[in-house]
């Protein structure tokens, strides 16, 4: 059974950073990539990053390039996102997800497994 934690979520103040992590388990994963998405009150669920299954080509959301690097540890089934400079507008309930694919896409119908989800929440 596969299952995906995150951690790292919490409470900060603008422009400060935080890194979430994700830990698989119950598989390899070593040939899907993995990716970050986000869901703000009444909003629908974003795109934030992805990476492939090696841990190359990384991509994200046009508006967070610069300020989000996504990395994963395929030896320890883990992916991370590091957040720079977070703003209010980055508040979000923030999900990792397992792809079906090893280069992943921005579509969240793309993946197949994903975490309950860490609350980020950045105060002005």
């Amino acid at each position: 059974q596969v299952q995906l934690v995150e951690s790292g979520g919490g409470l900060v103040q603008a422009g400060a950073s935080m890194r979430l992590s994700c830990v698989a388990s119950g598989g390899t994963f070593s040939r899907n990539a993995m990716g970050w998405f986000r869901q703000a009150p009444g909003k629908e669920r974003e795109f934030v990053a992805r990476i492939s299954g090696a841990g190359g080509n990384p991509y994200y959301a046009g508006s967070l390039k610069g300020r989000f690097t996504i990395s994963r540890d395929n030896a320890k089934n883990t992916v991370n996102l590091q957040m720079n400079s977070l703003k209010p507008e980055d508040t979000a309930v923030y999900y990792c997800a397992v792809a079906t694919t090893f280069f992943g896409s921005d579509w969240a119908g793309n993946y197949d497994y994903w975490g309950q989800g860490t609350q980020v929440t950045v105060a002005s």
